[in-house]
C-alpha cells in the first residue's frame, strides 16, 4: 500500500505501501520472507567496520463500460490482515477445539510463545529508536522506528554517507570517510537520465544488494507503515540525485518489481524531507510512467492506495489527462486504451480519474468522455499562474532500454561496499 506521513511533515511524493500483495511478499520496494534478525543485520553492517463549461467534445469509449465495473471493483480497499488471538475455551468438558491458540487472518497456527513475540515486537517498534540523521550538510530528525543492526539501533544521532549510504555511530569516523575513504560521489548502478542537475541512477537489487538495503533501513526512519526485507534481488530501485560540484546528492528514489503479475510499475516511492516540497513526488510518478510507456506496457501503483496516495496519483493523473485534451483537435475520436498507450498509465486508473471530474457521462447507448472547454481553459490558466511549474520527467532526457528488449550480457558490477562502522 502507498501510504504517506499524515502530519505537517507530509510532502510531495512520501508514501509507501504497507504490505504486498506478492505471496510472502515485501513492503516499500524490499521484498523476501520476513525481517532479518539482528543478528544476521549485525553481519551486514559491520562488513567494514571502521572504514569508510461551453460546448462539449464527446470521445467514444467503447471500451469503458466493463472497465468502469473493474476499476469500481479495482478501488476497493483491500481487507488487510489483522491477526487475533482466540481466547481459549472456557468450558471445562475435555472436548478438543481447533480454534484455540488459533492466529486469525494467517495461513498457520501459533501459541502463546508466538503470541508474546508479535506483541513485543509491535511494542519496540512503536517508538522511534534513532533521534536524528546526518547526512551531507543536512542534519534532519528521523519520524520512525527503523530496524539498523546493533548496536546503530539506538542513537541520538546516526551519520550516513550521502553517496555510499554507509552509516556510522561517531562522527570522528564520519568525518574521516566523507573527506577521503570514500571513493563514490554518485549512486552505483546506470546513468539512464540527466536533465540540468537531476541526474537519475537505476540499480538491480541483486547487482548492488548491500546499497539497496541500506537504502531501504534508511528511508524506514522515514516512513510509518512499511514492512522491510532484506531480500532486493527481485527489485530494481531508480535513484534520484542533484548534482552539483560536489557529486550527486540523493533527493528521493521508487522501486519496482522485476516481474509483476499485476503490472505495477512502481512498489515504493520517498522523497527525503529535506528535500521535500520542491516537485520531486511528481517527477517520480512521472518516471515511472516514462518507463511503462519505453515498455509498451501501462502500469500502475501498487494497490491499494493511502488516502494520501490516491490525492498525489489523482493529481498528477487528472494534469496529464487535462493537458491531452487540450492538446487534442475536436474531430478527433480517442478511446480509453489510445489515452492508455499515450500515457502508460492502466485503463481503470484512466477511468476512476474521469468518473472524480465528472468526465464519463452515457450518450446514445454508450460511455463517452465529456470534456468541457471552459474547464479545461479554467485548468491551463490556473497552471500558468503558478509560481512553481511541475517538475515532471521529461522522455528526451531518457536513456533507457526496456530490460526484455536487451541482449544477455554479464552481470553488471557489484554494489557500492556499505554498511554500518564506529
Amino acid at each position: 500500500e502507498v501510504t504517506g506521513r499524515r502530519s505537517r511533515r507530509g510532502s510531495d511524493g512520501k508514501f509507501a505501501r504497507k504490505n504486498s500483495s506478492r505471496n510472502g511478499g515485501g513492503g516499500a520496494g524490499t521484498a523476501g520472507g520476513g525481517d532479518v534478525s539482528p543478528r544476521q543485520q549485525q553481519g551486514q553492517g559491520d562488513a567494514n567496520d571502521g572504514k569508510g463549461k461551453g460546448k462539449g467534445a464527446l470521445t467514444n469509449t467503447s471500451t469503458a463500460t466493463t472497465t468502469a465495473a473493474a476499476a469500481a471493483d479495482h478501488n476497493q480497499p483491500q481487507q488487510q490482515h489483522q491477526q487475533q488471538i482466540v481466547p481459549a475455551s472456557s468450558n471445562n468438558n475435555g472436548s478438543n477445539n481447533n480454534s484455540d491458540n488459533l492466529l486469525r487472518g494467517g495461513n498457520w497456527h501459533g501459541n502463546s510463545d508466538l503470541a508474546e513475540l508479535e506483541a513485543e515486537h509491535h511494542e519496540i517498534t512503536k517508538v522511534k529508536n534513532i533521534s536524528k540523521i546526518i547526512m551531507g550538510r543536512y542534519t534532519v530528525e528521523a519520524w520512525y522506528y527503523s530496524p539498523f543492526p546493533h548496536p546503530y539501533n539506538q542513537l541520538d544521532s546516526l551519520y550516513i554517507c550521502e553517496y555510499c549510504l554507509k552509516y556510522m555511530r561517531k562522527p570522528k569516523f564520519y568525518l574521516k570517510h566523507c573527506s577521503g575513504e570514500c571513493p563514490h560521489r554518485c549512486p552505483p548502478g546506470n546513468e539512464i537520465y540527466r536533465e540540468n542537475n537531476i541526474s537519475v541512477y537505476e540499480l538491480d537489487g541483486k547487482d548492488h544488494r548491500v546499497y539497496c538495503q541500506n537504502l531501504c533501513l534508511l528511508a524506514k526512519l522515514f516512513l510509518d507503515h512499511k514492512t522491510l526485507y532484506y531480500d532486493v534481488d527481485p527489485f530494481y530501485f531508480y535513484v534520484i540525485t542533484e548534482v552539483d560540484e560536489e557529486g550527486a546528492h540523493i533527493v528521493g528514489y521508487f522501486s519496482k518489481e522485476k516481474v509483476s503479475a499485476e503490472e505495477y510499475n512502481l512498489a515504493c516511492i520517498l522523497t527525503f524531507p529535506q528535500y521535500q516540497k520542491c516537485g520531486y513526488g511528481k517527477f517520480i510518478i512521472s518516471l515511472s510512467y516514462e518507463l511503462s510507456k519505453r515498455e509498451g506496457k501501462p502500469g500502475s501503483p501498487e494497490k491499494p492506495l493511502s488516502d494520501l496516495g490516491k490525492i498525489s496519483y489523482r493529481s498528477y493523473w487528472t494534469h496529464v489527462f487535462l493537458t491531452l485534451f487540450v492538446e487534442q483537435k475536436g474531430d478527433e475520436n480517442i478511446q480509453i486504451k489510445d489515452i492508455s498507450l499515450m500515457t502508460g498509465i492502466k485503463t481503470e486508473d484512466i477511468i476512476s480519474t474521469l468518473q472524480s471530474l465528472n468526465m464519463i457521462r452515457f450518450w446514445k447507448g454508450q460511455h463517452v468522455v465529456f470534456v468541457m472547454q471552459d474547464f479545461l481553459k479554467k485548468y491551463m490558466s490556473e497552471q500558468k499562474r503558478k509560481k512553481k511549474k511541475l517538475r515532471l520527467c521529461d522522455g528526451k532526457y531518457l536513456s533507457w532500454v526496456p530490460h526484455a528488449e536487451r541482449k544477455k550480457g554479464g552481470a553488471g558490477s557489484g554494489g557500492v561496499g556499505a554498511g554500518g562502522s564506529d
